[in-house]
């Protein structure tokens, strides 16, 4: 594509950097890939503390973010200054930078939609990119259903969408959530769904250390929040270890985040500490593959509610890459994922889902028919490549709006 043709594209995120962020940075190579001219504006964490670089052809642009979410008035400032740095980042980008025609906003939060008002009285079109259900997972993590900030989650979310020209959904579920709150006309909502890039994942030969002298490894992946089920997990791990007998598992936790420093607590109250290892962050992608090909499960707690129902976990999918099979609750995105890779446990069961780690350790035979389908289910539709084609509809079509927002409504 000529230089003077190229599309511009300014993808807006807050909830982590990039390249940290695999769906985002995913979406914004493949955008590259395509012939796209990608800047990207995100926050300084996880090690990644550059204010500009280029990475793989990608202008990363990012600002600090020194607030503390945990607490309500830290999450309303957070949220704030984001926003705030996030605008000026976007004018010495059009001013001084690569320029950009569309801005792709990826949630949590979505106070983003101001930005597109903002930008398009100068042509600029705009993408809501719902990556996570901000109403749901607030009612989680805060148990405030009925509160003022919950209603303000709800009115931001349907803004959002008021504003978008198209809306890009991680799953089916969420594209319900588009039509029916967001009031968007469902041909211009395209599920593109997170999963692995093949091509930048590989399997390696299982290590035997990383099992601390342990007969299985069982594996978590993932962002440590209050939300995620890691205190669940330590409680399974002891049901696993006291109740059912059974002392030859070791429990990998691969991740960082709010949550990590009082879960590892939580394992040193509940004497369980000698069978975990938390890893914090990996951000080496061998590493990481090694981790992974050295587990025998991969098990996703998160306990059964309006937000983990609906929601997919990217852990289950790369899970799926390295042909573990999972466990989780019975969740309906759950199974959407993994199918019969999956075993499922009875809804916030904790003994249950215990017994479902101990059936699966005890029958290799089915763990490794289980680990089969995971690989077949990934290759054949999971993985990222398949979604990359929507992701690339998503932006036609959003180029080819003219600027009335309301085509095809």
């Amino acid at each position: 594509m000529p230089a003077s043709s190229k599309r511009r594209v300014l993808i807006v995120v807050q909830n982590l950097p990039v390249p940290f962020d695999r769906r985002v940075w995913l979406e914004a190579t493949s955008l590259t890939e395509a012939g796209y001219d990608v800047t990207v504006i995100c926050p300084k964490m996880k090690g990644f503390n550059a204010s500009y670089e280029r990475l793989e052809g990608v202008d990363i642009h990012r600002y600090p973010m020194p607030l503390d979410p945990s607490t309500k008035v830290g999450f309303a400032a957070e949220i704030a200054l984001g926003f705030l740095r996030t605008l000026g980042k976007s004018i010495r980008v059009a001013l001084f930078g690569r320029g950009f025609d569309v801005i792709h906003a990826c949630n949590p939060p979505e106070t983003y939609w101001a930005l597109a008002y903002l930008w398009r009285p100068f042509g600029k079109r705009y993408i809501f990119d719902h990556h996570d259900l901000s109403p749901e997972l607030y009612e989680v993590k805060f148990d405030d259903a009925a509160s003022v900030v919950h209603r303000a989650l709800l009115w931001f979310e349907r803004m959002s969408y008021r504003a978008a020209s198209v809306a890009i959904s991680t799953n089916e579920s969420y594209k319900a959530v588009a039509v029916a709150r967001g009031g968007m006309d469902p041909d211009r909502v395209f599920v593109v769904r997170s999963g692995p890039d093949t091509d930048r994942f590989d399997r390696y030969p299982p290590d035997p250390s990383i099992k601390n002298d342990k007969a299985h490894l069982v594996v978590f992946l993932g962002e440590i929040g209050t939300q995620d089920g890691v205190d669940g997990l330590i409680r399974i791990a002891r049901i696993v270890r006291e109740d059912l007998g059974r002392d030859d598992v070791h429990w990998l936790v691969i991740g960082g985040g709010e949550h990590q420093p009082a879960m590892i607590e939580y394992a040193e109250e509940l004497g369980m500490s000698d069978v975990f290892t938390f890893t914090g962050d990996v951000r080496d992608d061998e590493r990481l593959c090694r981790l992974l090909s050295s587990a025998d499960i991969g098990i996703d707690p998160v306990p059964k509610n309006d937000w983990s129902d609906r929601s997919t976990a990217n852990k289950i999918v790369e899970y799926m890459y390295f042909g573990l099979p999972v466990v989780s609750y019975d969740l309906k995105e759950a199974r959407q994922s993994a199918g019969t890779a999956g075993s499922y446990a009875e809804a916030d069961s904790e003994p249950d889902f215990a017994r479902k780690i101990a059936d699966l350790l005890d029958d290799p035979d089915r763990r490794s028919s289980m680990g089969q389908e995971a690989i077949d289910r990934l290759e054949s539709s999971l993985s990222w490549q398949h979604s990359v084609p929507n992701l690339l509809a998503a932006y036609d079509t959003a180029f080819d709006d003219v600027g009335d927002r309301s085509a095809g409504r």
